[in-house]
């Protein structure tokens, strides 16, 4: 049986999501780039321009965060909100939601209050440079036919709990077009979910049990995976376990007892941006390699 770490990376040719497997069965390790909101330190986040050059530039994965409009249509879009990367504000500045945080009032634009045919109308590409003027709201599906047959789809359903609240089920929403699209079944096409909720991925483990599932997990949700009994019991319903890296370096033996459960692991992220200790995000992906393999090898 192959055992694998997987590794989210903000690389510095790509600015992408590097996926690095490794193989018990292997001296060296496979590495598959993932474009982490595509090639977004080049272009908008989520944008056909970022999409595109990530695939230009190798990546084997394309990541989508996926909201939901009004009109229940999945759009690739990180955040609950628009007021970051469009020009909402401006298009419809009364359209806001009042919201307090300490002691002061926000005012929040959210995709879901808008239909996809309002989001259409807004500037997804000045945030990032002005040259991007004009950059448009990308679907799931637009997303789809932008990668499909040339890298694979890497998505994370976005706060799902948030919309549960609001009588929405995305993962309904999700498996539809996965399987309009064949995606499935798709060997030219590889996808894989992501979500750090497992309501989430237990309902997709139903509805889509070919579609490998990532369960994403923040350092405050560590004692979720700090045992081997309760890796085995996650395996019911996911694939392979996602830790923010602070995680891993801390109780390094995770990734043993995920690869004990047949669990992939995918520590993230890794960007080229981000100061620390290593010279690079490569330099920091080959030590979480390195010191894997040694602790393999014991």
């Amino acid at each position: 049986m192959h055992t694998r770490l997987l590794a989210l990376a903000a690389c510095a040719l790509v600015a992408s999501v590097a996926l690095a497997v490794v193989s018990a069965q292997t001296p060296a390790p496979k590495k598959k780039l993932i474009a982490h909101r595509g090639a977004s330190a080049y272009a908008p986040e989520h944008s056909a321009d970022a999409y595109k050059l990530a695939i230009a530039q190798g990546a084997d994965f394309v990541e989508q965060d996926l909201a939901v409009t009004k009109d229940g249509v999945l759009v690739s879009i990180h955040d609950l909100t628009l007021e970051r990367t469009t020009d909402v504000e401006e298009v419809f500045p009364t359209r806001f939601v009042e919201e307090k945080a300490g002691g002061s009032a926000i005012r929040r634009w959210y995709v879901n209050d808008f239909t996809l045919a309002e989001l259409k109308r807004l500037d997804a590409g000045s945030f990032f440079d002005k040259k991007f003027a004009g950059t448009r709201i990308l679907t799931f599906q637009e997303a789809i036919d932008l990668v499909k047959g040339k890298a694979g789809l890497y998505p994370e359903l976005k706060d799902p709990e948030f919309y549960r609240q609001r009588g929405v089920d995305p993962v309904k929403l999700f498996a539809g077009i996965v399987k309009k699209n064949r995606l499935d079944a798709d060997p030219k096409t590889p996808l894989v979910l992501q979500s750090f909720d497992d309501a989430t991925l237990r309902a997709a483990a139903i509805d889509l049990p070919t579609v490998p599932r990532v369960f994403l997990v923040s350092p405050q949700d560590a004692g979720r995976i700090d045992t081997p009994e309760k890796l085995k019991a996650m395996a019911a319903w996911a694939t392979g376990i996602g830790p923010n890296k602070a995680i891993l370096e801390k109780t390094p033996d995770i990734v043993a007892w995920a690869h004990a459960a047949n669990l992939t692991v995918t520590p993230w992220t890794f960007r080229a941006s981000q100061p620390g200790k290593y010279a690079s995000a490569q330099e920091e992906m080959k030590h979480f390699l390195f010191t894997t393999r040694q602790r393999r090898r014991r």
